[in-house]
Parts: structure tokens; C-alpha cells; sequence
């Protein structure tokens, strides 16, 4: 184990508020909190002060997805198309697609809609179902008896924010059981990740305009795209033991600059653990432009796995040390890309900065 695995960084809290919801950061200074078949829209530093009207809210049924927009409103992802919504729940446009794959019932999208953080372009993953049950080119069949379906490689497209138009449309690796996606904060770039079953997941990140999408460069193998750096043109990726094989337990962070296709730097992270096959490393957020957080089990010398967090320089993955809350802190955590960030426990929400 490294030597940084013993450092102790201190972490100053900057207050707390209660919340019965999953608190997201969203572009604008907003944060959008989900629970009980709603997401509501808040002002950040109203809602921490304890402030509850919000700017704007979507009811979503079940199956459904909700991104908050940058104009105020909400990109839809359901069972059969994706619509823009405004505040007051007007649909705006809608585009359809064929119903999703997976046989749930009823359908759902597998990730959320990713709105450009800048209101230009809306990002959605899309199904591609072919004609009759047994096409050759089918990558999955899904019965639903009847009838049975066939899909070919799910879409990503690139939509106009304003109207909807579909301003490119490429397939992606397979037929995705989980879709990642995310958005440097010019909106200029977009980072894609599409998990498929017994093949891990595999993405990209592609340069947006309104002349469509451009692939700048490739992720490592099993990794999702986790977060951009703020104010820098980094990426970073996470890779997770997923068992599939007899040498993958492993976990593993890799940083790439989106305008070079090889990682700037990659990380093994059970080079953190004393006992590597007790750990477990759940996602990596970025703080601001000099600091990523990292949540884990972690397994001390002695005594059961504790929830932790890693403190790691955002320029190389180099381990700073573990953080040192002065109160439990739990794994879920929303990282406001200033510095500061929040965690979630026991229906309690805790503001924190590094000391």
C-alpha cells in the first residue's frame, strides 16, 4: 500500500440541511433533488440554506427519465420518444423512436438524456429495432410473446436543443444496459459510455457543432467516463471489477486529455488497498481543476471495510490520502466543481470544503 494510504486530510463542514431525495448538481448553479416520481429544480445556495419552492419541476412516471435543461425546462427521455418540456410542463417538441429493448415492463430508457450545459444540443441514446424476429444482424432478441423482437446497435444522437432536429446519429458499441453521458461545461465536448452485458462497457468522447458530432478519441477497455476536470480539457475514466473473468478483479482510474487519443495517466487503485480483494472503489468525481474524490470500501489491517473517501491531484491520479470527516459521511456524494462538495446521510445533507 502506498505511503499516502495512512495520510489523514481534514475536511472543514460548511453546513447541512435535510433532504428526503438524490441530489444532482446541475448546470447554472442549480441542483436538482429526485424522489417519490418527481425532480425538482433549485437554486444551489437557496436549497442548502434550507429554501424548498422550486424554479421548476417534472412528475415522471415509471420508466421515464428527466434531465433539467439549461432554459429552465426538461429534456424526457420515455419508453418510446424523448421530448423537451418547458417549466410549466408544455412539450415543446418530441422525437420518437422504436420502443426500448431489455423486456421490462413497461420499457425503460437504460440512462438519462444529457443536455448541453450551454442549451445548444441534447444528447439521448436511442434503440434500433429490425424488421422481423429472426434478421441475421440482430445483436439481441427480446421476447415478449408475442411478438419477438430483434434489435440491431442502439443510436447516439445529437439534437437540437431548440427544435429537436436530429443533427447526427451514430450507432454505439452494442445494445446498452446502461448509458453514461456527459458534458464539459462549454458544451463543446460530449463523453459517451455504453455498458453491454458480458462485454463491459466501451466509449468515446466526440467534438459537438451544429455540423454534427466528431470522435476525438477512445476510452480504455471497461471503462465509463466518470467526469471532466473543471476549466481543463481532462477527462477522467473509471474502470470496476466487474468479475467477468479471472484476472478482473481490478480497479483502475485512467486520465485522458480529450484532444489526445493515449491517457495522460492511469491508476491502479488497489495499489491503495491493504487487502486488495476486500476493497471495493464505487466512482470518481471532480472537486475542481486540482482535486478528485474517489468513494470506496475499504478494508483497514484490522476490523471490517469502512466507507472512505480518497483525495487524489486531478493533473496526475497521484493519492494525496484519505479524508477525515468529523462526522459519518456515507458514499453518496454531489461534487459542485468549486471545491466544495456534499454528502448524503440519513436524510441529511452535509456541505464540505478540504481543510
Amino acid at each position: 500500500m502506498r505511503e499516502t494510504g495512512d495520510t489523514r486530510i481534514d475536511v472543514v463542514p460548511m453546513g447541512a440541511t435535510d433532504t428526503a431525495g438524490r441530489v444532482r448538481a446541475v448546470a447554472g448553479g442549480r441542483l436538482a433533488v429526485r424522489a417519490a416520481g418527481r425532480v425538482e429544480v433549485y437554486g444551489r445556495e437557496a436549497f442548502l440554506a434550507g429554501a424548498r419552492e422550486p424554479l421548476a419541476g417534472c412528475d415522471l412516471s415509471a420508466g421515464t427519465h428527466a434531465e433539467p435543461a439549461a432554459d429552465g425546462g426538461f429534456v424526457v427521455a420515455e419508453a418510446s420518444r424523448v421530448r423537451a418540456v418547458t417549466a410549466d410542463g408544455t412539450t415543446r417538441w418530441e422525437v420518437p423512436h422504436d420502443t426500448w429493448h431489455g423486456g421490462h415492463r413497461p420499457p425503460r430508457a437504460p440512462g438519462v438524456p444529457a443536455a448541453d450545459p450551454r442549451g445548444r444540443f441534447v444528447a439521448v441514446t436511442v434503440p434500433t429495432l429490425l424488421p422481423g424476429d429472426g434478421a441475421r444482424e440482430r445483436e439481441v432478441l427480446v421476447d415478449d410473446g408475442p411478438p419477438r423482437r430483434g434489435y440491431g446497435r442502439d443510436r447516439l444522437l445529437l439534437l437540437d436543443a431548440s427544435t429537436g432536429a436530429v443533427l447526427d446519429e451514430r450507432p454505439v458499441a452494442a445494445v446498452s444496459g446502461a448509458v453514461a453521458l456527459e458534458w464539459r461545461a462549454d458544451g463543446a465536448v460530449l463523453a459517451a459510455s455504453f455498458w453491454t452485458a458480458w462485454y463491459s462497457w466501451a466509449g468515446c468522447w466526440l467534438e459537438a457543432s451544429y455540423d454534427g458530432l466528431r470522435v476525438l478519441g477512445a476510452g480504455l477497455d471497461r471503462h465509463e467516463v466518470a467526469a471532466f476536470v473543471p476549466g481543463t480539457s481532462r477527462l477522467v475514466t473509471i474502470r470496476r471489477a466487474e468479475g467477468m473473468s479471472l484476472d478482473d478483479d481490478r480497479y483502475e482510474l485512467a486520465l485522458h486529455d480529450v484532444h489526445d487519443p493515449s491517457p495522460a495517466a492511469v491508476l491502479d487503485l488497489n495499489d491503495l488497498s491493504w487487502e486488495p480483494e476486500d476493497d471495493d472503489f464505487d466512482h470518481v468525481y471532480a472537486l475542481d481543476a486540482r482535486h478528485l474524490l474517489v468513494t470506496a470500501d475499504w478494508a483497514p489491517p484490522q476490523g471490517p471495510p469502512e466507507p472512505t473517501h480518497w483525495l487524489l491531484a486531478a493533473d496526475t491520479l497521484r493519492p494525496l490520502g484519505r479524508l477525515r470527516y468529523p462526522r459519518p459521511a456515507g458514499d453518496a456524494v454531489t461534487a459542485l466543481g468549486d471545491g466544495t462538495w456534499l454528502t448524503h446521510d440519513a436524510g441529511r445533507l452535509h456541505r464540505w470544503r478540504l481543510g
